[in-house]
């Protein structure tokens, strides 16, 4: 190859790496520009705020058992209540819902309606102890409450954060240009919001 026409290659190779570069450079902040990974994150937190609101509600079955035991200690005439509160219990460890399944209405809500029948039970229990002034006055009993009590505390906080959550990423794959993205590129389907049966943001009342 004749010396003189290397030399002119040279630039001319730099050039095309350069455009190439500019082209990438371009294509990552028209990517970010158009939502493609603000989507994403926020579907993540969709996940993440489902998760915490998964591990309050596992909180509150694993205290159910001490719970039911101590009642049955103290109130064993209260069986048909108790076990309705054991059923309940099993239903809603049994009923389990992965974040893929998020998007689907039917999932979500069998997973809320499960929820929501032992949030009914556990009220119809407080509701008989208290014609049980030994076991109302125990303290076992009591330290369970107040641990139950500040339980549903945090179901009812992380069900309004997931909820807020999820309206943010429901509107925003519906807003262009986002819109436009995910109908090309990711395909992400709106979120269920988590219904709790009525009443349910309002922790149990505990009067002794």
């Amino acid at each position: 190859m004749h010396p003189i026409s290397s030399i002119y290659r040279v630039p001319g190779l730099l050039a095309s790496r350069f455009a190439l570069l500019l082209a990438m450079i371009l294509c990552l902040m028209s990517l970010t520009a158009c939502g493609y990974n603000q989507m994403q994150r926020q579907e993540e937190a969709v996940f993440r705020a489902f998760g915490d609101l998964q591990a309050a509600l596992q909180r509150r079955a694993d205290l159910v058992p001490n719970l039911v035991e101590t009642v049955r200690g103290f109130a064993r005439q209260e069986r048909e209540v108790l076990t309705q509160v054991i059923e309940a219990r099993a239903k809603a460890t049994q009923t389990q819902i992965n974040p893929g399944d998020l998007a689907d209405p039917q999932a979500v809500q069998n997973f809320a309606q499960a929820q929501g029948e032992l949030s009914s039970a556990l009220s119809r229990l407080l509701v008989v102890v208290e014609q049980y002034p030994q076991l109302t006055s125990n303290q076992a009993f009591r330290d369970l409450m107040h641990q139950l009590e500040g339980t549903e505390n945090r179901i009812n906080v992380a069900r309004q954060r997931y909820n807020e959550i999820v309206e943010t990423f429901n509107a925003s794959i519906r807003t262009f240009p986002n819109s436009l993205t995910n109908s090309l590129l990711l395909h992400l389907e709106r979120k269920e919001f988590f219904r709790a049966a009525p009443g349910a943001e309002q922790a149990p009342q505990v009067k002794f």
